[in-house]
């Protein structure tokens, strides 16, 4: 019988799955790696630490394949935007990665909106000029690691987001490609082209020869070398993580929409064949390609940094929980917050406000505010984020979206999904099968290697675990949002520059 493997690269950590047929996990392996931390606003990762973690997982779910089974083919997902470059000849990473909540490049930026680049970037690409994405961060890479622009200009040099980079190691150094999702990250990649752009790698000052050739998300893209593996496989899928989890929440009409929880929340609506360009400072991106259909599916996508990681911060900075496990519990043995509120914006803000100069902040502590108080407040911002991204999505799709289906680590949290639902004003969907960012690569990969005959056999394979309805009334919800908003407010333009 055969299987997909699926490698999901994520913010910190990595993992391998093995779908069958129905989608079910048959084996999942998972390696967490260091997350670094040169300056406050910087992070950055260890690109070969990313590999090694990466193939041990990988290896170690192919030892649990059952017996006769093999794999047709391999799918990628990946954490986006972050930067990697490395020397062509040897592999090596010239420097540690450029991670995506990393703000260096924020006064980069600033200086590029006040050129008057702002509008013409967002029309060509469909991003807000931020430091979130790649474009800057090789830039700063170019300008800063020594000797690197002159050997990049020599072709000497490859840049990668972390498929890219993974591609590389399978095949042994022999292959260079991103797909369309992963492209039209970076700030460099035209949306309506599906092709870099001269224009903007001439803005950014970034030579051609360090990018990798665009492939669609679903298609033979590349052979494993045999000495990785211990044996060849097709890679055949590969987008970035946000789209593979639409991919995963079979979201392939126009208007349908999903909310991923993990280390930031990231809720993408598919918009159909066009992209549509936002009014309300959220991104146009591209879903998906494949190689049997000419274009591309296009979304609309709002992105919050701090999700997930919210509640590591519970964890490990203020240390008032041992697990994220234990957050619910905590918060559910308070009935409200006692009107205290948490802003995470520790690397920023994202969408709608892309502010890179907020930062966190804890407001409306009283003496009689506890530890339950504040994890309340850190699982009703997560939801308090997503929600202002819901209200924007709906205004620009000139639509009222009528559910939203969630998947990601935290959306096993009743609570936060009750909360989610509440704030929205709109039904919350959990799958059955939450691992749907995997599943999203494994199917792009088994689309393009015929171990599904086509999208009609994936929907079909689609249950939902369970709905949250919305118990909150609408003067409530309204009065809640408020409050929010004037907390979000306290918090912007925090640091006076990032350098």
């Amino acid at each position: 019988m055969d299987y997909l493997l699926a490698l999901d690269q994520g913010t910190t950590s990595s993992r391998a799955i093995l779908f069958d047929h129905s989608g079910s996990v048959v084996a999942l392996a998972q390696k967490e790696f260091r997350q670094i931390f040169p300056k406050p606003g910087q992070v950055e990762h260890d690109g070969l630490e990313i590999w090694s973690s990466q193939l041990f997982v990988a290896r170690e779910c192919l030892q649990q394949l059952p017996a006769g089974g093999k794999v047709a083919a391999i799918g990628i997902t990946n954490q986006r935007e972050t930067t990697l470059l490395w020397d062509r000849k040897t592999g090596q990473p010239v420097a540690n990665a450029i991670v995506w909540q990393d703000r260096r490049t924020a006064g980069r930026c600033d200086e590029l909106r006040q050129a008057g680049h702002a509008a013409r970037i967002q029309k060509k690409t469909g991003l807000v000029l931020d430091a979130y994405f790649s474009g800057t961060k090789i830039e700063w890479l170019l300008d800063h690691v020594p000797g690197i622009r002159a050997r990049a200009e020599k072709g000497e040099i490859a840049f990668g987001t972390m498929d890219s980079w993974l591609v590389w190691n399978l095949t042994g150094g022999k292959v260079h490609v991103t797909d369309v999702s992963n492209a039209s990250r970076t700030l460099l990649f035209n949306l309506h082209t599906l092709a870099w752009d001269d224009e903007l790698l001439g803005l950014f000052n970034i030579p051609r020869s360090v990018l990798p050739e665009v492939v669609p998300s679903s298609g033979i893209m590349a052979e494993t070398d045999a000495d990785v593996l211990g044996t060849t496989i097709k890679i055949a899928g590969m987008a970035g993580d946000q789209q593979a989890a639409t991919f995963g929440q079979v979201c392939f009409a126009p208007g349908m929409a999903k909310n991923t929880y993990g280390t930031g929340c990231f809720l993408l609506m598919n918009t159909g064949a066009r992209p549509v360009i936002s009014k309300n400072r959220l991104l146009t991106t591209v879903g998906w390609s494949s190689e049997a259909a000419t274009g591309a599916a296009y979304c609309l996508e709002g992105s919050v940094f701090m999700a997930g990681a919210t509640i590591q911060w519970l964890r490990d900075g203020l240390q008032i929980i041992k697990s994220a496990d234990e957050v619910q519990a905590l918060a559910e043995s308070v009935p409200d917050t006692g009107d205290v509120y948490l802003v995470p914006a520790f690397a920023g803000l994202g969408a709608p406000h892309w502010d890179p100069y907020a930062r966190g902040a804890l407001l409306g502590m009283t003496r009689g505010t506890t530890r339950a108080h504040i994890a309340r407040a850190a699982l009703e911002a997560i939801a308090l984020q997503s929600a202002d991204v819901f209200a924007a999505m709906s205004r620009d799709a000139g639509l009222a979206l009528k559910e939203l289906r969630v998947d990601g680590g935290a959306s096993r949290n009743d609570l936060l999904m009750q909360m989610q639902a509440d704030f929205s004003g709109v039904p919350v969907v959990r799958p059955r099968v939450t691992e749907t960012t995997a599943l999203g690569a494994a199917y792009l990969a088994g689309l393009a290697v015929g171990f599904w005959s086509g999208s009609d056999e994936i929907m079909a394979q689609w249950q939902v675990d369970r709905r949250f309805e919305p118990v909150m009334g609408a003067a409530e919800r309204s009065a809640k949002r408020a409050r929010w908003h004037k907390a979000v407010e306290r918090s912007k333009l925090w640091v006076e520059s990032q350098g």
